[in-house]
């Protein structure tokens, strides 16, 4: 059995591998609600032999979407659909995931394909985006309006309530987004978050609207199911959230009863450089796996199957999470166990694809 092929017990939940779908944003809603597309894209990276399959971030409250586009959490209408996609993951050997997300300052934007920035209202867009402070993500994009106290309490209450609605639907896995420059990440930042009260300026004052959430989300999140975090490990800018911090903030997440610590980077301020190339978060990954004592996830340009399998092997994460690398092939996972001489279950409606080694 290799590494990337051996099970993953996380509380009650075993996974058969350690190879996750990433959430991928796909703005392809309406009103929120998951459609034949998800079900699709999410069916066929389950029947391509993933252990773990993570929805694409679904916004706690309707303003906490990036796009109008967005999947979304914040009704129970959206729970029969979600219901049918989960039932199919999981009738295909892969355990459901969701990660629950508000976009706060990077909110009511166009979708990627479309000219960058603010969307009018006119073009279904809105006025009311939240953040710590009232700074804008960059000039092109909508001018946020600092939460109050009553309005922080209703982040916290709106994660709690869509973690409810995960379990009505079916999943197994809740990760909160703390990433990206999204809402609870700019909280964590000196670059976004400028406040002077209690969520703001010292570190401790930083994570605490992170540890509420995640504190509210765990408490009524069954305790046999594991709760992720994502987080950017570093802003790869100058004063800004970083390494150091992370270590930190994963101790404490893992006292709250964090089971996983999803370590990628960036997303807070446009115009950073990022030393782009293959497994180059991975090293965030395995720092705080090791120095935070939490199991972790590790991402970024992790693309073959020998680069998986050491990652796990070497102790530098637990699990390994793919994106663009299985859109390009939704089958990745079958073909890597078939890259390292290991027996996985293909659908027997595709058997006859699969690879024969040659004696």
């Amino acid at each position: 059995m290799t590494a990337l092929f051996s099970p993953l017990t996380l509380r009650s939940l075993t996974l058969p591998n350690r190879i996750g779908v990433s959430a991928m944003c796909q703005y392809s809603s309406v009103d929120g609600l998951a459609n034949d597309w998800h079900l699709v894209h999410l069916g066929s990276l389950a029947t391509g032999g993933a252990g773990l399959v993570m929805s694409e971030a679904a916004a706690v409250v309707p303003e906490g979407r990036i796009t109008p586009h967005d999947l979304g959490i914040w009704s129970d209408a959206h729970i029969p659909e979600l219901r049918r996609i989960t039932t199919f993951i999981r009738e295909h050997g892969a355990a459901p995931g969701v990660q629950l997300a508000h976009a706060g300052r990077k909110a009511s934007t166009h979708r990627p394909w479309e000219p960058s920035g603010a969307l009018p209202v006119a073009d279904g867009g809105w006025v009311n985006v939240m953040a710590p402070s009232a700074l804008p993500f960059s000039e092109s994009y909508p001018m946020p309006v600092a939460l109050d106290a009553a309005g922080i309490q209703a982040v916290v209450a709106a994660f709690r309530d869509a973690t409810l609605r995960a379990y009505a639907a079916g999943f197994e896995v809740v990760e909160l987004h703390a990433a990206h420059g999204y809402l609870l990440h700019e909280f964590l930042s000196p670059l976004s978050n400028h406040r002077t009260d209690e969520y703001g300026g010292s570190f401790e004052n930083r994570v605490r609207l992170l540890l509420e959430v995640t504190t509210s989300v765990r408490a009524v999140w069954p305790h046999e199911y594991p709760l992720f975090v994502r987080i950017s490990a570093t802003d790869w800018a100058d004063g800004g959230w970083d390494a150091d911090q992370s270590v930190a903030l994963a101790r404490l997440l893992r006292d709250v009863g964090v089971d996983l610590v999803d370590c990628s980077s960036g997303g807070l301020v446009p115009g950073v450089t990022i030393p782009v190339g293959p497994s180059y978060q991975v090293p965030f990954a395995s720092r705080i796996r090791a120095e935070a004592q939490v199991a972790t996830a590790a991402v970024g340009m992790i693309t073959e199957a020998e680069q998986a399998n050491a990652i796990v092997q070497h102790g530098e994460a637990d699990l390994v999470l793919l994106a663009r690398e299985l859109l390009r092939n939704p089958r990745w996972p079958l073909m890597a166990a078939h890259t390292l001489g290991v027996t996985a279950p293909w659908p027997r409606q595709y058997e006859r694809g699969r690879p024969r080694s040659v004696t």
